[in-house]
């Protein structure tokens, strides 16, 4: 039991140094144009906040993953949410600057509702309903949302390994999460079968999402070698 928590435990802080670290970012963008001193208030003040919005919707969460069927629609969500970490770059284009303090954190809280979702549900999801690891994540996150985002941006930089595990762990704690559902438990009482599609689920993400990225890496290249042509033929 006490391996099951640690490794549920490491789980989470992982999630969080991935998800949380990119959404930290959206603070500096809301509070760039107010003077240095009303910027450090309001990542503080920003970040209260935000972390009260993510403790009740986590918690909620927690609760709502008790109603029958949810844990797969959950654990199919998350799939989801693993395969676009590795396949999508993040946009925070949509994050507009604020020229006030209460503007700021107004803004730092609403996006971070909204952008926060994803770690919502994959802490919840990893927690299997234990509280006391929901708390234990989410007083990992603070730190890391408050002032990890620089650090962890740079980790990410230059150790892009570090996105193919996060997304590996999400996919693992999503294939748990479908294996959990209760109306799903006589599929998966064989131990091969549950273990064996906990491993499929976290390979057909890391390749598929592996696959998508190289392909439009290889397209964007291509474009790029197309318009350089281009360019030639117009200066001749």
């Amino acid at each position: 039991m006490e391996m099951e928590f640690f490794t549920a435990l490491l789980s989470i802080i992982i999630i969080d140094l991935v998800l949380a670290g990119d959404n930290a970012i959206l603070i500096g963008l809301a509070a760039r144009n107010l003077p240095k001193v009303q910027q450090k208030k309001v990542i503080i003040w920003g970040s209260l906040g935000a972390i009260v919005i993510r403790i009740i919707a986590t918690l909620a969460v927690v609760w709502l993953l008790n109603i029958p069927g949810l844990h797969l629609v959950g654990g199919l969500l998350l799939v989801i949410i693993a395969f676009k970490l590795l396949v999508e770059d993040s946009d925070h284009d949509n994050v507009k600057a604020a020229n006030n303090f209460w503007g700021a954190i107004r803004t730092v809280i609403i996006a971070d509702a909204l952008m926060g979702l994803d770690n919502v549900l994959a802490v919840a999801g990893a927690s299997h309903g234990n509280m006391l690891l929901v708390v234990i994540g989410l007083l990992v996150s603070v730190p890391v949302v408050m002032w990890g985002s620089t650090i962890i941006i740079k980790w990410i930089e230059r150790f892009p390994i570090i996105v193919t595990i996060g997304s590996g762990i999400l996919a693992w704690t999503s294939a748990k999460m479908i294996v959990g559902e209760p109306f799903l438990k006589d599929y998966f009482a064989n131990g091969l079968i549950k273990y064996g599609f906990e491993i499929l689920v976290i390979a057909a993400v890391i390749i598929a999402g592996n696959y998508k990225k190289k392909k439009a890496a290889k397209l964007n290249a291509e474009r790029v070698q197309d318009d350089k042509k281009l360019m030639e033929v117009e200066s001749h």
